[in-house]
């Protein structure tokens, strides 16, 4: 059920970027998408900020460049995100890796955890060849070790909400009504 925001529960809600960090295929972008749609909001993919930066794909810049270099740039691009007016953000799933990212978004944004279990996360990954760290291995495997090695660092996001394998608007309707409680208690 779509719960119906007031006017100042959207102005509320707007006023800092919202920033969706997880795993990859856990939903950042396609509930980013619906999440900034129902909050009147902009959104923007990190991925696609930094490809239009560096005038080619995530998979070019990891096979010419190196992952060191993707890094560096998406560093920059999610400066200069958190910096600009607020807006829904995806995050690439290791933005979050480089610290003072971290400290850029826990200074500029409330951050969201998009959890989801291990294996949901391999099927929908495992339906396009155009993730660079997936390419030609088992993404069980690699989302296991990902898994491992991030969510401790996701685990300091500002919320935690689990998508499961349920539909985008109800991972949306969960985040809503996290980030009212959040503000709420919080009063940000």
């Amino acid at each position: 059920m779509t719960a119906v925001l007031s006017a100042s529960e959207l102005k509320r809600l707007n006023t800092r970027t919202i920033a969706l960090v997880g795993l990859m295929g856990v939903g950042k972008s396609t509930v980013g998408r619906r999440l900034a749609s129902r909050l009147g909001m902009k959104f923007c993919d990190a991925d696609d900020e930094i490809e239009e930066a560096a005038g080619m794909s995530v998979s070019d810049i990891f096979a010419t460049l190196g992952e060191a270099a993707f890094r560096d740039g998406e560093a920059r691009v999610m400066r200069r995100l958190l910096e600009g007016r607020p807006i829904v953000l995806a995050t690439g799933g290791g933005a979050m890796l480089n610290p003072d990212t971290r400290a850029h978004l826990k200074r500029h944004a409330v951050t969201i955890w998009l959890k989801a279990d291990l294996s949901i996360v391999a099927r929908r990954v495992a339906k396009r060849d155009t993730r660079p760290l997936l390419r030609g291995k088992d993404p069980a495997e690699i989302l296991k070790g990902l898994a491992e090695a991030r969510y401790p660092i996701y685990a300091e996001a500002d919320l935690v909400v689990e998508t499961g394998g349920g539909a985008h608007a109800e991972a949306v309707e969960a985040i809503i009504k996290a980030l009212t409680e959040h503000q709420a208690e919080t009063g940000a």
